[in-house]
């Protein structure tokens, strides 16, 4: 491991590190990412809060892809990174870990100090009434209105998503909400859409009370999560970044460590 020394020493040296991780830190679990090495869009764009909000027809096909999708997202584990940061935060090492991730996995593996930034994907939420219902019965409701679409079979993309080309839409059905009939739509942040800014503000505190902050498997091209390197830097913060490939952030990092998030915390363990 002495080839992750400078990441260890950084880690060692610090007793409030802000963590931040993103999509590379589950990859390994089985749930693909957006972007390539140099940050740039792998596949088509997710679909905008805009869109889903203003169209029935989008909503149908966003419905359908993840009813596809959600085996198989659901299913995912922890993977050591998961794992390695779990065991930091019991070490008393981490003042806090804010994901841009929507799949829950860092709580699964352990870790209770989380801020989920955009979200979980194993909810639904309401957006006349703002009613919250779990996942699972939702994706009960659509699997009984929809009786063909389980048996699908697709290529996994993103959150959940599934590719599904070539396959009609128009007949899908999808269930509104049963106390007020508004539209459904899951409990995360949309491209599109604002983080909630009481989330904002309770990461703003964490960083300020943290000595130092450390990225993990995330490019940062996002403004939502760069934002909290921008803070970190101004406040003379230290950052390491664990990544592979470029980030919005190697400008601004004390320690660029371009490695698979599981091998480089692989110490931790």
């Amino acid at each position: 491991m002495m080839k992750y020394g400078d990441l260890e020493s950084f880690i060692a040296r610090r007793r409030r590190l802000f963590v931040l991780t993103g999509a590379g830190c589950s990859a390994p679990s089985g749930i693909p990412d957006y972007r390539d090495a140099e940050g740039r869009w792998k596949r088509v764009p997710p679909v905008t809060y805009q869109a889903f909000m203003a169209s029935e027809a989008t909503r149908r096909r966003y419905w359908g892809r993840s009813l596809v999708g959600w085996r198989k997202f659901h299913a995912a584990a922890p993977n050591l990174a998961h794992r390695a940061l779990a065991r930091l935060e019991r070490l008393g090492g981490s003042e806090v870990l804010l994901t841009q991730n929507v799949d829950g996995l860092h709580q699964t593996a352990g870790s209770e100090g989380v801020i989920d930034l955009h979200g979980r994907l194993d909810r639904v939420r309401c957006m006349g009434c703002g009613a919250r219902t779990a996942r699972s019965a939702f994706q009960e409701a659509l699997a009984r209105r929809n009786p063909e679409w389980p048996a699908l079979e697709a290529a996994e993309a993103p959150d959940g998503d599934a590719e599904l080309d070539g396959v009609d839409f128009s007949n899908f059905v999808t269930p509104a909400c049963s106390a007020c009939g508004g539209v459904l739509k899951p409990d995360v942040v949309f491209f599109g859409e604002s983080v909630p800014r009481d989330r904002v503000e309770r990461a703003y505190a964490h960083l300020a009370a943290a000595d130092a902050m450390l990225v993990v498997g995330s490019s940062l091209m996002v403004y939502s999560g760069y934002r909290f390197v921008e803070r970190a830097a101004a406040s003379g913060k230290p950052i390491a970044v664990v990544n592979l490939g470029r980030t919005r952030a190697d400008a601004l990092a004390s320690l660029k460590v371009e490695a698979p998030c599981e091998e480089a915390l692989a110490f931790l363990l």
